[in-house]
């Protein structure tokens, strides 16, 4: 069953305002927990991390900016 267009938009909205801020909290505090690495890795890694998120909820963020196509 797919979700609809509205659902989809709250769905968005919460992982924008609630997810992605505690995904950030968990990265960093792993980054700290983690042994000290040279800097350009530790970029490297942040930078992973800052484009790993969307993969899994990509299809959540598809078609959001369009109109209502059921209105």
């Amino acid at each position: 069953m797919a979700m609809g267009y509205k659902a989809r938009k709250r769905l968005a909205l919460f992982i924008l305002v609630v997810g992605l801020p505690a995904y950030i909290v968990l990265a960093v505090t792993m980054m700290g927990i983690a042994p000290g690495f040279a800097k350009p890795v530790e970029l490297a890694i942040y930078v992973a991390l800052g484009i790993a998120w969307i993969f899994p909820v990509k299809w959540v963020f598809k078609g959001i900016g369009q109109p209502d196509p059921d209105a």
